[in-house]
């Protein structure tokens, strides 16, 4: 890689790493899993900078890359495998300003992978129906489908933790 590509590869790096972290963690709700995507995806980017750099919209073509790395990453047997008893109950990918982080974390962990990629496309990047579906290489009446199964199934947990806390409270 040439001295400048390189000097606007790690600009580029540094200005988004954040973004690319929050989006990590919240589609694969593991910190760790969520550093190695990240690690994944800027060496594939490191790979192909110019063409990134040259892209009409670099962001969308690493967002491409980071959600292709994790559902490699899903495809993967070895995914399956728990080193931990348990998730660690406070992650330091985990996003400061997002307000009932743990509420927001346990209803997404109970989505299948692609409804979860979907959502937090969605309405956590605030990413339109149509690039969400570039992105995932799916119709948009895919992602149309997916968000709204997904949503229904976050309104009936939401609604069933409801009855619960009332149940339990009165």
């Amino acid at each position: 890689m040439r001295a400048e590509d390189e000097t606007e590869y790690v600009a580029y790096v540094r200005a988004r790493l954040p973004v690319l972290h929050r989006t990590a963690y919240l589609i694969c709700g593991d910190a760790h899993l969520a550093d190695d995507i990240v690690q994944t995806t800027l060496t594939k980017l490191y790979r192909y900078w110019r063409r990134a750099a040259a892209a009409d919209d670099t962001d969308a073509y690493v967002r491409r890359i980071l959600i292709h790395t994790y559902l490699d990453e899903r495809r993967r047997g070895w995914f399956r495998i728990r080193l931990l008893p348990q998730a660690p109950d406070r992650p330091a990918a985990a996003p400061p300003d997002v307000e009932e982080r743990d509420g927001l974390e346990d209803l997404l962990a109970g989505l299948p992978p692609a409804q979860r990629a979907v959502l937090t496309l969605r309405f956590l990047c605030d990413l339109p129906v149509a690039e969400v579906a570039s992105l995932l290489n799916c119709s948009t009446g895919n992602v149309k489908s997916h968000t709204s199964r997904g949503l229904a199934k976050l309104r009936k947990r939401l609604d069933l933790e409801t009855c619960t806390d009332n149940r339990a409270g009165g």
